[in-house]
């Protein structure tokens, strides 16, 4: 790090201190504004908001290294959200914004009733404290330390308390500003980074002469260990309507627009940007294999950082870096915070103020920056094997709860009986596979049934687990009493007028972003790269 690069670092954090105070100023002292922004925000600021909270440091370093390691087919999750995307735009939004719900657990008490509230509150929160925010901290202490050559613990403390400080006193709208801003920074720097390594290594026919067919392909054989194209198609959208359409730190933001048109926009918006990650990190990982030869794919993008950029520009990836895991902790911090005030705090003092609400909004955002800072003793006694671990327990409980919101919006006869044995169920199964594979890996785990159930691709298992759910959802709906008519009433949708401009503009993009898609498919697929070159 030269003089320059500190330089342009410097001007970032102090942009976004700038945009942090700016929009807190803007704040009124209520619940709406505080956790929705006053539900009046723009479709720009919201999409790339969107964008910026999906994107963090494992995601600069996971994908460049995944993409060095084996290939595009990493990009599949990419490209696949883009799909999802419009998804939550078209069939969940409508039904989220007709009901004004704060959190997605409250739909489902609206939907269903109190107790799939409490679960899904229960399980988002704890996911969020021992792997959202472990993970953040952890990889963003990580990246401070490789790249910059700061300590560990100082760079995870600047991290954790600069991103809390904008956090705990602008509330959403103070999160959705600076992801604007941090969403600019992050692709700039992205780009920039993959425009040199492309000119280093010679252009994409260089790296399609230096790596085999098969290394540039999305879609890879049912056989394939990791990423078989059966998984992706019938495993990964499971995984996808659950982040993007039923978590709350994505979906809270989409409830902050000012009406049904502007959210549908930056659904779109981010389902357009989603499209890029492929080229900007997955892409310079596989450039960096070539230029890199014998590094560990981990530490690829890394070193072409401190290796390929020139003074100053260095700073900015940097800070493209940082805006990455900035975006992504506030989003955790805002979103957790959420949860707890307006699923708990707000049934146990239903008479609170607006002014008490929002204090609870911040002690709880407090409270979270403060675990962010506790974790820190435990990062290096704790294995980046077992943060797989804890990922992996998100994809293994996630296939009952997407099916739950999908099944509660498509089927009206089913009922809150066969949703809360769905997610309890589910739940067993989920931690049932992890234990098993734990003990498979650890090889304290020997019986063959026990061996094929934990070996069973995550993707496959995802499929599989999503099929049981929407089978116990609609037999046990059958035999039960059928819902309330006003739980019904909630799948009317608040549609927008038809034959608008807004209407009419985000259906072209919608059909123009799905043709994109495939486009992108065809080109990248086996039939087209095995054609001589």
């Amino acid at each position: 790090m030269s003089g320059a690069d500190y330089s342009v670092v410097a001007v970032y954090f102090i942009a976004i201190a700038i945009i942090g105070v700016w929009a807190s100023r803007q704040r009124e002292d209520t619940s709406d504004d505080y956790f929705l922004g006053g539900r009046g925000m723009g479709w720009p600021a919201i999409g790339a908001s969107l964008f910026a909270s999906n994107i963090s440091a494992e995601h600069f370093i996971g994908l460049a290294g995944t993409g060095a390691e084996s290939g595009l087919a990493v990009g599949q999750f990419e490209w696949l959200a883009c799909l999802i995307l419009l998804l939550l735009g078209w069939l969940f939004v409508p039904h989220y914004l007709r009901t004004r719900v704060y959190t997605m657990p409250e739909f489902l008490s609206r939907r269903f009733g109190p107790g799939c509230q409490t679960y899904l509150s229960a399980v988002s929160l704890v996911a969020y404290v021992f792997t959202k925010v472990s993970v953040a901290v952890y990889a963003g202490a990580l990246v401070l330390q490789t790249v910059l050559g700061w300590n560990i613990w100082v760079g995870a403390i600047v991290l954790v308390a600069a991103t809390g400080v904008y956090t705990v006193f602008g509330g959403l709208r103070a999160v959705v500003y600076t992801d604007f801003a941090q969403c600019a920074v992050l692709l700039g720097g992205a780009a920039l980074l993959t425009w040199l390594a492309l000119s280093k290594v010679g252009g994409f026919g260089a790296i399609r002469a230096g790596v085999p067919p098969e290394f540039l392909s999305v879609w890879r054989p049912a056989s394939d260990a990791g990423l078989p194209w059966t998984g992706i198609v019938f495993g990964a959208p499971i995984l996808g309507i659950w982040y993007w359409c039923t978590d709350q730190m994505i979906v809270q933001r989409t409830l902050a627009a000012r009406d049904l048109p502007a959210a549908r926009k930056a659904t779109l918006l981010a389902g357009y940007l989603k499209v890029a990650p492929v080229f900007i990190l997955v892409l310079p990982g596989i450039a960096g294999r070539l230029l890199l030869p014998g590094r560990a794919p981990n530490q690829i993008y890394a070193e072409m950082v401190t290796t390929l950029l020139p003074s100053g520009l260095r700073g900015l990836v940097i800070a493209g870096l940082l805006a990455a895991l900035m975006s992504s902790l506030s989003s955790v911090f805002n979103s957790a915070s959420t949860l707890a005030v307006m699923d708990f705090y707000r049934r146990l003092r239903p008479e609170a103020s607006e002014k008490r609400l929002v204090r609870a909004g911040q002690l709880a955002t407090v409270a979270l920056v403060v675990v962010g800072l506790l974790w820190l003793p435990f990062i290096n006694v704790i294995s980046d094997q077992l943060f797989v671990y804890l990922q992996s327990v998100q994809a293994y409980i996630s296939p009952p709860i997407a099916a739950v919101f999908l099944f509660g919006l498509l089927d009206k006869r089913v009922n809150n009986s066969a949703a809360l044995l769905t997610l309890w169920s589910g739940l067993a199964g989920g931690a049932l596979r992890f234990v098993a594979e734990i003990g498979v890996k650890r090889r304290f785990i020997t019986t063959p049934w026990l061996v094929r159930f934990a070996t069973i691709n995550f993707l496959h298992f995802a499929a599989l687990s999503f099929a049981a759910s929407a089978a116990v959802l609609v037999i046990v709906s059958r035999f039960g009493a059928p819902p309330h008519p006003e739980q019904i009433a909630l799948l009317q949708p608040a549609g927008d007028a038809p034959r608008t401009p807004a209407q009419r503009s985000n259906v072209v993009l919608s059909l123009a972003l799905v043709v994109a898609l495939g486009a992108l498919w065809i080109v990248f697929s086996p039939l087209v790269l095995a054609k001589p070159r």
